[in-house]
């Protein structure tokens, strides 16, 4: 992995849930028990339905929340609130992850699928406030999601980003087309690699791969 691929990086962008935190923490399982249990509620429907729904969200607007809001006209900021009320106990801080992200040189920034205000409760526990430059959840999209490029294109553009002149951090690899496609250089964040056109780099470990870079 060449460290000149990185070097003309003036902004680094990392996606937060399985990225900025080992996905064996299984942090986002509390929130899929939240989310269910709030389409139970809304919908008026069984464990097995909400699930099943869910499942079609995911694949056809890419998120529970997308689904509720084009499918059944739901307001979004009860939602967001509901399903990141958990615990963050099982999140420890990583200084040596804090080290190498603050060493990364240019703008830093987070933008995830959930709400700003549960980012920022992630980002203290893993000891990791004060290192980023800012913050975005979904609410700066228009609560539009990743992987919609127009998500990107509200988020980045709000920010400033050049893409051609930054770098995304992804577990999920299908959050990594549009960045691809806008000029960014991409990196897979998970366990298993994927094989795919836009995915630049993998690595299951996000420190160790930022080493590298700085």
């Amino acid at each position: 992995m060449p460290k000149q691929h990185f070097s003309h990086i003036e902004t680094w962008v990392f996606d937060l849930d399985n990225t900025l935190y080992c996905p064996s923490v299984r942090l986002f399982d509390q929130i899929e028990v939240k989310m269910t249990e709030y389409v139970m509620r809304a919908l008026k429907v069984d464990r097995a339905e909400a699930d099943r729904l869910r499942d079609h969200y995911w694949h056809l607007h890419g998120t529970t929340l997308a689904g509720l809001m084009r499918e059944h006209d739901m307001e979004p900021h009860d939602y967001l609130v509901a399903v990141h009320d958990i615990s963050f106990d099982a999140l420890t801080p990583d200084a040596e992850l804090r080290a190498r992200i603050a060493a990364l040189p240019g703008r830093r920034i987070v933008y995830t699928n959930g709400s700003a205000p549960y980012a920022e409760r992630v980002i203290d526990a893993r000891g990791l406030s004060g290192v980023f430059d800012a913050v975005y959840g979904v609410e700066h999209a228009a609560f539009r999601p990743k992987p919609d490029p127009e998500a990107f294109d509200t988020v980045f553009k709000r920010d400033g980003v050049v893409p051609d002149r930054a770098a995304m951090f992804e577990d999920d690899p299908r959050n990594l087309a549009a960045p691809h496609d806008m000029g960014m250089r991409t990196v897979h964040v998970a366990p298993e690699a994927r094989e795919a056109a836009y995915i630049h780099h993998h690595t299951n470990d996000l420190s160790a791969f930022l080493a590298k870079l700085v």
